[in-house]
C-alpha cells in the first residue's frame, strides 16, 4: 500500500512508551491479581521478575497476569515505529474516506481514536491485553491495538503484508461506523435479552453479521482508497480474512469446528463480504443482517 507521502492521523493515543499501561488506573485494575502474589515467596519472585523486566525495557504485565511465553517479547523499536507510522496513515485514510461517504447516508463522520499500546492497558470496556487482539470499544469510541498482533498474524496465521494490517484496522473502524449508526447498541440489547434467557447460541449468531458487516465496510473503504493500492494488496486482505475465519481458527486450534460457537463467520463468509464492499463501494450492499 502506497502511503509514504500521506499524512498521519492525529486521532492517536500512543501509549507504547507507558510501560504496557502501567498507569495509576492500570495498577488499580491489577491490584486484585497482585495482592494474592504478596502472600507467598513464589508470588514475590514473580513480582520481582516483572520489575526486572520492566527496568530492562520489556513488558512485565503478561507474566503477572499469567499470559505465558509471550510475556518477555523484546520490542524492535525501529520496526515498531515504522509500523506505528504506517497504521496512523491508514487511519488517516479511513478518516478521509468516511468523511466523504457517510454524509451521503445522512450521517456526519466523527473519527475514532486509535490507542497504540504494548502488552496491556486500560480501556472503556475493561482491561485490554495483547492476547485479546485488536478491538473496538463503543463506550469510549476507541480502537485498541498492540502492534505485536501483526507479528502473530504473519507468523502464526500466515497473513503477512501491509494491506493485511490495513484490513484489520479498517475492520475495527467498520465497528465504529456501526456504533455511529446505532447498530451496535441495538444488537447488544437483543444479545442481552437472549443471554438472560440462557440462549447463548442466539447471542453468538447475532454477532456474526456484526463482524461480517465490519468486513464489508472495510471493503468499502478499500474501494475508495484504490489510488493507494499496489498489486497484491487485495489478495493480502483476502488471505488475512480467510485465515481468521472461525472455522479455520477452530480447525487449527482443535482439529474440528463447532459452528454454534462461531462469532465472526467462516473464512468464506469473511472473504465474501469484504469483496462485496470492495466491488460495490456501497454501504447499503453490506446488509449482512438479511434473514437473521
Amino acid at each position: 500500500m502506497r502511503l509514504d507521502d500521506e499524512r498521519e492521523s492525529r486521532n492517536v493515543d500512543d501509549r507504547r512508551n507507558q510501560s504496557g499501561g502501567m498507569s495509576r488506573s492500570g495498577l488499580l485494575l491489577l491490584w486484585p491479581i497482585i495482592r494474592p502474589l504478596l502472600r507467598t515467596k513464589f508470588g514475590w519472585l514473580i513480582i520481582a521478575l516483572g520489575a526486572i523486566l520492566y527496568i530492562s525495557g520489556y513488558n512485565p504485565l503478561p507474566i503477572i497476569m499469567g499470559a505465558g511465553g509471550n510475556a518477555a517479547r523484546p520490542v524492535n523499536h525501529v520496526k515498531d515505529d515504522y509500523e506505528a507510522s504506517f497504521i496512523k496513515k491508514v487511519l488517516a485514510s479511513t478518516e478521509d474516506v468516511w468523511a466523504q461517504v457517510l454524509p451521503h447516508y445522512g450521517h456526519r463522520y466523527t473519527p475514532p481514536v486509535l490507542v497504540l499500546y504494548r502488552g496491556a492497558t486500560h480501556s472503556g470496556c475493561g482491561y485490554a491485553r495483547a492476547q485479546m487482539g485488536p478491538f473496538y470499544c463503543p463506550s469510549d469510541q476507541k480502537i485498541y491495538l498492540d502492534l505485536g498482533f501483526y507479528d502473530e498474524l504473519a507468523r502464526k496465521y500466515g497473513a503477512s503484508g501491509d494491506f493485511a494490517q490495513a484490513y484489520v484496522l479498517a475492520h475495527e473502524v467498520g465497528h465504529h461506523i456501526q456504533n455511529l449508526l446505532g447498530v451496535l447498541s441495538k444488537i447488544h440489547q437483543i444479545q442481552k435479552r437472549a443471554q438472560s434467557r440462557g440462549d447463548r447460541r442466539k447471542a453468538n449468531r447475532l454477532q456474526i453479521p456484526v463482524e461480517l458487516q465490519a468486513d464489508c465496510y472495510a471493503g468499502v473503504w478499500a474501494h475508495y482508497a484504490r489510488s493507494h493500492l499496489e498489486p497484491g494488496d487485495i489478495e493480502e486482505a483476502i488471505n488475512a480474512a480467510s485465515k481468521i475465519g472461525d472455522d479455520t481458527l477452530q480447525k487449527q486450534a482443535q482439529g474440528y469446528v463447532v459452528p454454534d460457537s462461531f462469532t465472526h463467520g467462516t473464512s468464506k463468509q469473511r472473504v465474501k463480504w469484504f469483496l462485496v464492499g470492495f466491488k460495490s463501494g456501497r454501504m447499503e450492499a453490506c446488509n449482512t443482517f438479511a434473514g437473521q
